[in-house]
């Protein structure tokens, strides 16, 4: 019998599994910071002795090469990928033991065309127990197909569309467990917030399974998909030459106010990790504002160039934000921290610099006044007709688009919820563009509070 251990990566939206039979284990779709992992199973006697990989992911840098210099095991993925590592590569019904269980191959191609599934039979004579689905199936969705660039897009939406089919006939008791999961960009359209689920429950609900015509599939499958981060373009490459070694978890410096200017000079991108209203408030000229949580790092890959040195300011407890912050940022492969400053903006008043700063609003003040007021929507899906007068950039687009963007009057940034806002008055704050960020309420509240505006006055 196995055990398979479930860890996710909130951040990222995604999922690894530890499968474990006797003293036996194999990890399947590691992260890089799996350090915490490998000493926990070296404390219980458990030794890895695969790390499987059924993608070359491209939301996150993979650790499987971390895993095998800690542990000396073998890393095995599909046999398409074109790894310039030494690996074990995997066709279709190839197999290879751990402990009591036998791990089965079978060819998923769809979200990438090396993609792969693997099946778990604890006994070989009956049906598998559990499925390793990577971005394939996934909880109430499917992979997007539109990664490896447009002109492969519709063939993989079709192959896709067969690997679902053949993943479908597993039996109904079977276990799914995929990789990418609410959170994840690699997701095509909106999936359910479960990170496991079985094969029954995802052929009775999972629309990517109810749909039975391949070309409507395909026709759904690549109508209103979301930008991704720009920083995807680098994982697959990264993956495939293999990313630096670590060999554990690093620690960032800290830097005093003249280092940072330096920086700066130089071409570093202060990135100031505080809340907004903090933010907004005081800040380093130049910096951008994006709140440390579990969207931290994605959002940097979405506005920051692909290695760009970067110097953090950070909330208090700074030791600890610095921690979180190097190690949400390696996992999609921004390696080129420079450090943090400590003491953050009173250091850098203390130390004599400059410090900038712009309004804030909630939406309750933007809404009936639209019409007189530049506004920015920056969600990275504008709604149907979106707000009338507003000019819509998604986030992601804004840095390369700054140049379009009227000067001779404030703009107001908006989004769904005011993170995004401040991240784009942030660019706009940089670029010398006088700005007001919503940073309370959204684009979606505008109507019902203008509607309740106008009976007021009424």
């Amino acid at each position: 019998m196995s055990e398979i251990e479930i860890m996710t990566t909130a951040s990222l939206g995604d999922t690894s599994y530890l499968l474990v039979s006797g003293d036996e284990a194999a990890l399947v779709d590691p992260q890089r910071d799996s350090w915490g992992l490998i000493e926990s199973c070296t404390s219980r006697g458990v030794r890895i002795h695969y790390v499987l990989e059924t993608h070359v992911h491209n939301d996150y840098v993979s650790g499987a090469l971390e895993v095998r210099a800690a542990t000396g095991a073998t890393v095995a993925g599909p046999a398409r990928a074109p790894y310039a590592f030494e690996h074990l590569p995997l066709a279709e019904d190839d197999e290879i033991v751990v402990g009591d269980v036998t791990v089965r191959v079978m060819e998923t191609p769809g979200h990438t065309a090396e993609h792969t599934s693997y099946l778990v039979l604890d006994d070989t004579r009956r049906a598998p127990t559990a499925v390793f689905t990577g971005g394939s199936l996934l909880v109430g969705g499917a992979g997007r197909t539109d990664l490896s660039g447009d002109e492969h897009t519709e063939e993989l939406a079709r192959a896709q569309f067969r690997s679902l089919r053949r993943l479908s006939l597993l039996p109904d008791a079977t276990r799914v467990l995929p990789t990418h999961g609410a959170g994840s960009s690699c997701a095509a359209g909106p999936v359910s917030g479960d990170r496991t689920t079985t094969m029954g429950a995802e052929r009775r609900t999972n629309p990517t399974l109810t749909v039975q015509d391949e070309e409507k599939f395909v026709s759904q499958r690549l109508s209103g998909l979301p930008p991704y981060p720009a920083y995807y373009h680098y994982m697959a490459p990264l993956n495939r030459s293999g990313p630096e070694v670590l060999g554990g978890r690093p620690t960032l410096r800290p830097l005093t106010p003249s280092v940072v200017e330096g920086l700066v000079g130089g071409g570093a991108q202060i990135v100031d990790g505080r809340d907004r209203r903090t933010f907004a408030a005081a800040h380093l000229p130049g910096s951008l504002c994006d709140e440390l949580d579990d969207r931290y790092a994605s959002l940097v890959g979405e506005i920051v160039p692909f290695g760009t040195r970067l110097a953090l300011v950070l909330p208090e407890p700074a030791e600890e934000a610095a921690d979180e912050a190097v190690i949400q940022l390696l996992r999609i492969g921004y390696e080129n921290v420079a450090g943090y400053l400590p003491g953050g903006v009173d250091a850098w008043r203390a130390a004599g610099r400059p410090l900038r700063s712009f309004r804030t609003a909630d939406v309750l003040e933007l809404a009936g006044h639209v019409a007189e007021r530049r506004v920015l929507d920056v969600r990275p899906e504008r709604p149907e007709g979106g707000t009338p007068g507003t000019i819509a950039v998604p986030l992601a687009e804004l840095p390369r688009r700054l140049g379009e963007m009227p000067r001779d009057r404030e703009i107001w940034t908006i989004c769904g919820s005011g993170r995004r806002a401040t991240i784009a008055a942030s660019l706009l704050d940089r670029a010398g563009i006088p700005v007001t960020a919503v940073v309370s309420g959204g684009a979606g509240d505008l109507p019902a509070h203008a509607s309740e505006q106008a009976r007021e006055r009424a």
